[in-house]
C-alpha cells in the first residue's frame, strides 16, 4: 500500500472513531509514533526481532500446517507478545491455493481490533488492511481484514467475504472460540469440518481454556505451542512478581455459582462490598504497597467499584475507575492519564482482564475472590510486562473465606488457598511447596498422612463409608456391628447407631456402652450407663412400668474394659440364660408375636415366618428398631445425600480445573 494511502485509511479510521467511538484512541496512538504523516518513514514496517520463544512457536504452528492439521491453538502468557506472532505469521504461512491470499483476524474487543490494527499497519504498509466493526465497513477484499465478531455476524455483512480466498483464519483471546458467534463464523469458512481447500485457523490465549465447562475441541484440534508466566518470569521475558495475601474477612460461603462456574456476581458483591472489607482492603493496600506507582485493582461490579473508590479516596489516594459505562473520550482521559503515573490507583471490574497493554502497572491489588484460575491469572497478568524502571510487580490478593473451590494465588502454585504469605516471590513459592511436598512425604513415611497433604491440602472431614440399605429392615438385618463386641462378649450386645450398642435385661431395663462425645481432652473414652424400671413393688398393678433416671456405672479408656465393665455388672444383675448370646433359646424359631411386630416394616410379598427367622435373631432386629433404627436409617440416608451432592460437585470442579490446564496436543472433544 503506497505511503499516502495508508495515512489515509489511518485518517478514515480515525474520523469513523470520533463519530462512533471504535478506534479513535488506538489509531491516535499509533499515528502519534509518526507526528509528520508525509514524513518518509511512515510507511516503513517496523523491524521486529523475534524473541527466541517467538520463533519457535511460529515454526511449531508451520510444522502442524506442513502435517495437514488444520485448526491450532498457541498458548502464551500474558505480555509474551502474542499479537506480534500473530501477525508475523501472516506472511509465513503457505496458502492452500494461489488465489486464497487473505487473512481474516478474529477478536471480540475494541482494544484488541486497534492493537490488531496497529501492528499490522507496521508490518505490512504495502497489504491492504481493513476493519470491520461498529459503522466501519470492510470490503471484504481487502489483503488482511481484523474483526469483530460481533459487527461480522450483523445482518449480512459477512456474506461479501469469500471463505474460497482466505488462507489463514487468527483468533486473538481464542479461549472465546466456542462462543456461538465464534462458532458460526467458523462454519461459515469451512472450520468446522476442515479439508484441504479450508483456511488454516490458529487461535492465541493466555489462558486457553474454559472454566464454564464448554471445550475448546470443538474448534481447536491441536495446543501446539504453550508456554506460561511462571517460565517467562524465570527467562526474564516477563517482570518479577511479589505476591502477598491479605484475609478479607468477606464470608462468601453462601454465594452461589455463576452459570459460567465462577460466583455469581449479585450474590459476590453483597458479600464482598462491605465497609469492614473494604476497608481492609485499603489499609492493607497503604500498608503493602503506598510506594507504588501504579495499581490496577479488579472489583465484582460497578457498585464495588465506585465503594472501593470511595474507601480509597477517604484516605487520601487518588483513586480513579474505569468501567464498561465511561463515556470513551473520559476513559481516554483516564487511561493516558494512569499511563502517564499521575494517579496511583486504577480499579475497574472485567474492563482490563483482556487485551489491555499496560506496562507501567506495578501493583495488582485483586480485591474480588473467583473460583476461576484463568481469570485469575489473567488479572495477575496486567502487572507482568516489562517496563523502565520497574523492578517487579506487587499482586496482593484479598482472600475471602475458603469457601470450596476458590482460587488464590498460593493456589497458582499447588498451595492451599489458606495459605498467607508475605511479599513471597514466584521462586519463594515453588519453594515453599517443595518444601511442604517434602514434610508430606516425610510425614506419610512416619505413617499415614491423608495424601491431599503433597499439595499442601488440608485434609477433608467427610471420608465417609457408606452401607447401602432399602429398608429398615435391611438395616436391622445387619449384624456386621456386632460382630466385634461378640468377639469379646458371651452377652447378646446389639448396636443400634455407630459406636452405641445395647444389652437387654429383665423386665425390659438396660445397658448402654458408647463412646463419650467430646472426649478428644478427657482420659475417660467410653462410658456404661444402666437404665431401670420402676421397681414391680411400687407401681401400680396392671399398668406400665416407667423407666428411671438413666444411672452411669463405669467409664473406661479402652473399649474392652468397657465390655468388661458393663458384663460385670450384668451378671450380677440378670440371669445368664437371658442375656448369652449362645442360649438355646436364640436358635429357636420366632414367636407370633415377634413376627408380627417385624412383618409391619416388610412388604406382604416378603413376609417372615418361623421357619425363616429364630426368635434370638428377631430379638436383636426389634431391640435395633425400638432404639431408632426407622431414624438412624433416615439420618443415614440424608447425609449420603449430601455426601453424594458435595462429591458430585467436588468432581464437577475437579472436571473444570482439569481443564484450565493447558498441554501441547491434541485437544478433547
Amino acid at each position: 500500500m503506497p505511503k499516502d494511502l495508508h495515512v489515509a485509511l489511518l485518517d478514515t479510521l480515525d474520523k469513523a472513531c470520533q463519530q462512533t467511538a471504535p478506534l479513535r484512541r488506538g489509531i491516535a496512538t499509533a499515528k502519534s509514533a509518526f507526528p509528520n504523516k508525509a514524513a518518509p518513514a511512515y510507511g516503513v514496517p517496523t523491524e521486529v526481532k523475534l524473541r527466541e520463544y517467538q520463533e519457535e512457536c511460529i515454526q511449531s504452528v508451520l510444522s502442524y500446517l506442513k502435517k495437514g492439521h488444520k485448526r491450532l491453538g498457541v498458548s502464551l502468557a500474558t505480555g509474551s507478545g502474542k499479537t506480534v506472532i500473530f501477525t508475523q505469521l501472516i506472511d509465513r504461512v503457505p496458502p492452500p491455493r494461489q488465489d486464497a491470499q487473505q487473512t481474516l483476524i478474529l477478536v471480540h474487543r475494541r482494544e484488541l481490533v486497534e492493537q490488531a490494527a496497529r501492528h499490522c499497519s507496521n508490518a505490512y504498509p504495502s497489504k491492504s488492511i481493513e476493519v470491520e466493526m461498529g459503522n466501519i465497513h470492510a470490503t471484504g477484499a481487502a489483503d488482511i481484514t481484523i474483526a469483530s465478531v460481533r459487527s461480522l455476524l450483523s445482518g449480512d455483512r459477512m456474506l461479501k467475504y469469500d471463505p474460497e480466498h482466505f488462507k489463514l483464519v487468527l483468533v486473538d483471546e481464542a479461549h472465546h472460540i466456542v462462543a456461538s458467534g465464534y462458532m458460526e463464523a467458523l462454519r461459515y469458512f469451512g472450520l468446522m469440518e476442515p479439508d484441504e481447500r479450508s483456511p488454516a485457523l490458529v487461535g492465541v490465549s493466555a489462558t486457553f481454556s474454559r472454566f464454564d465447562g464448554l471445550k475448546l475441541g470443538a474448534a481447536i484440534d491441536h495446543i501446539v505451542y504453550h508456554k506460561d508466566y511462571v517460565d517467562m518470569i524465570g527467562e526474564k521475558w516477563l517482570s518479577n512478581v511479589v505476591f502477598t495475601t491479605v484475609e478479607s474477612k468477606a464470608d462468601i460461603s453462601k454465594v452461589k455459582k455463576g452459570l459460567n462456574g465462577d460466583f455469581q456476581t449479585g450474590d459476590l458483591s453483597k458479600a464482598v462490598n462491605t465497609n469492614e472489607t473494604n476497608e481492609i482492603t485499603v489499609r492493607a493496600w497503604l500498608a503493602r504497597a503506598p510506594s507504588r506507582k501504579s495499581t490496577i485493582a479488579f472489583c465484582v461490579d460497578l457498585a464495588h467499584v465506585f465503594s472501593l473508590q470511595a474507601t480509597f479516596q477517604k484516605h487520601g489516594i487518588d483513586a480513579r475507575s474505569i468501567t464498561g459505562d465511561t463515556p470513551k473520550q473520559l476513559r481516554d482521559r483516564q487511561l493516558d492519564a494512569f499511563k502517564q503515573g499521575e494517579y496511583p490507583v486504577l480499579l475497574n471490574c472485567g474492563v482490563f482482564t483482556e487485551g489491555t497493554d499496560i506496562p507501567n502497572i506495578d501493583c495488582v491489588l485483586l480485591a474480588r475472590p473467583t473460583k476461576s484460575r484463568n481469570l485469575l491469572v489473567q488479572m495477575i497478568g496486567r502487572g507482568m510486562r516489562l517496563y523502565p524502571g520497574k523492578d517487579n510487580c506487587h499482586v496482593i490478593d484479598m482472600v475471602a473465606s475458603l469457601e470450596t473451590g476458590i482460587v488464590t494465588v498460593p493456589t497458582l502454585f499447588g498451595l492451599h488457598p489458606a495459605e498467607l504469605v508475605k511479599e513471597a516471590t514466584v521462586g519463594q513459592l515453588q519453594d515453599l511447596r517443595g518444601r511442604k511436598e517434602l514434610e508430606a512425604q516425610r510425614q506419610e513415611l512416619q505413617g499415614g498422612l491423608n495424601p491431599d497433604a503433597l499439595l499442601g491440602e488440608k485434609p477433608l472431614d467427610r471420608k465417609i463409608t457408606f452401607t447401602d440399605y432399602e429398608s429398615v429392615y435391611d438395616l436391622i438385618d445387619d449384624t456386621s456391628g456386632e460382630r466385634h463386641i461378640r468377639a469379646i462378649s458371651q452377652n447378646a450386645w446389639v448396636e443400634v447407631q455407630q459406636g452405641r450398642y445395647i444389652l437387654s435385661m429383665l423386665e425390659g431395663e438396660y445397658l448402654t456402652l458408647e463412646t463419650i462425645e467430646g472426649s478428644a481432652d478427657s482420659v475417660a473414652t467410653y462410658v456404661v450407663r444402666l437404665t431401670p424400671r420402676v421397681p414391680s413393688s411400687t407401681a401400680i398393678k396392671g399398668e406400665w412400668r416407667p423407666f428411671q433416671r438413666t444411672r452411669e456405672l463405669a467409664t473406661a479408656t479402652t473399649f474392652m474394659d468397657a465390655v468388661h465393665a458393663a458384663d460385670t455388672f450384668a451378671s450380677g444383675h440378670c440371669v445368664r440364660q437371658f442375656m448369652d448370646k449362645d442360649q438355646a433359646w436364640r436358635k429357636a424359631p420366632a414367636t407370633s408375636g415377634q413376627l408380627a411386630f417385624l412383618n409391619k416394616l416388610r412388604s406382604v410379598k416378603d413376609q417372615l415366618t418361623a421357619d425363616s427367622i429364630t426368635k434370638g435373631k428377631a430379638a436383636d432386629m426389634i431391640t435395633k428398631v425400638k432404639f431408632g433404627a426407622k431414624g438412624r436409617l433416615d439420618t443415614m440416608k440424608k447425609t449420603k445425600r449430601m455426601m453424594t451432592r458435595l462429591d458430585e460437585k467436588d468432581a464437577q470442579l475437579a472436571a473444570l480445573r482439569q481443564r484450565e490446564k493447558v498441554h501441547v496436543g491434541p485437544v478433547p472433544n
